[in-house]
């Protein structure tokens, strides 16, 4: 008896034995999967930023004295063709019906084509990957950013409201676009490309004046060239209701930084070529804690609008059939 019940005894603990060295292994395993995507973030980062740092494009200083403003403008318009130009300007938040108002130009010293090159974004977000479209506006550097499952697909200068009509700041949606709006401040305003993100604020991205500083009255303004692009990229948003009701929401949209209203942060690049770069943690703080809501509204987005192309298609069927 007493040996049957050793037996037993013996074979309870070791039982017990095996099936802690089954599940130890387990907990390893989700603490070790856990720590080896932590590293994957932290190596993915560090990438970019050594990446970032092996193309950095270097940048001189072209100053125009004010008795000698003209000839200085002459002999800049005379160097560089158009095309190169546009590029300098647009680094320095001028269109060229502005160039004129530049007393300081930062002039990068190779001039690369594809302007994704002096982007002061990330060119890869990992945690934005899952989000198909995504528009950044950036406060402090004037500058917009544009996303697509997580990679730069374009960027570039913008003026966001003034001091004292600033820009609401935060996430919103694009809604309704109109290829040629009229300003509600200005009826002489010619609002080319518009874009509205802020439907009873009137806010929207359109083109309009690059003056190298902050100066709408609360909408973003971008060069012709990008305001067209983003008209034809970006999504509206869905109406049903005779139009009183918003079934789906158009792409994301989120402003997010802080100026000075003085400094003009492109001009600290001859110092430092890293002066405006936002890093991949910087961003992942600005969208982050919208994720959840971003992606609930892209689903449901995706679920109307496939409805209405299901919708649409059988009803061209019906009209070939007839």
């Amino acid at each position: 008896m007493n040996k049957l019940f050793k037996i037993l005894i013996i074979g309870i603990f070791t039982f017990s034995a095996v099936q802690c060295a089954k599940e130890t292994p387990l907990i390893q395993t989700a603490s070790s999967t856990h720590q080896d995507l932590e590293k994957q973030k932290r190596d993915s980062i560090r990438e970019d930023s050594i990446k970032r740092a092996q193309e950095r494009i270097r940048f001189s200083t072209l100053v125009f004295p004010k008795n000698k403003k003209d000839s200085v403008m002459s002999a800049f318009l005379k160097k560089y063709p158009e095309e190169e130009r546009y590029i300098i300007l647009a680094l320095n938040r001028l269109d060229n019906k502005n160039r004129w108002r530049a007393d300081t130009l930062v002039i990068p010293e190779k001039i690369e084509n594809d302007f994704l090159k002096y982007s002061p974004f990330p060119k890869r977000l990992d945690e934005l990957k899952p989000v198909n479209k995504m528009v950044f506006f950036s406060y402090a550097i004037h500058a917009f950013a544009v996303y697509e499952n997580g990679n730069l697909m374009k960027w570039g200068p913008s003026s966001l409201g003034k001091k004292a009509t600033p820009t609401k700041t935060g996430l919103m949606f694009s809604n309704w676009k109109k290829e040629v709006a009229i300003s509600t401040s200005n009826s002489e305003w010619i609002l080319r490309w518009n874009f509205n993100i802020h439907n009873t604020l009137g806010i929207g991205w359109h083109q309009y004046d690059l003056p190298g500083f902050h100066a709408s009255h609360s909408c973003l303004r971008m060069l012709e060239e990008d305001a067209k692009w983003m008209y034809s990229w970006a999504d509206t948003w869905v109406l049903t209701n005779n139009g009183q009701t918003v079934q789906a929401k158009g792409t994301p949209v989120i402003v997010f930084g802080e100026s000075d209203f003085k400094t003009k942060p492109w001009l600290k690049l001859s110092d430092d070529p890293a002066a405006n770069d936002i890093s991949v943690e910087e961003m992942n703080d600005t969208f982050v804690p919208h994720l959840d809501k971003i992606l609930k509204e892209q689903e449901n987005s995706e679920k109307i609008r496939g409805h209405a192309y299901l919708s649409l298609s059988k009803s061209n069927n019906g009209k070939r059939a007839s």
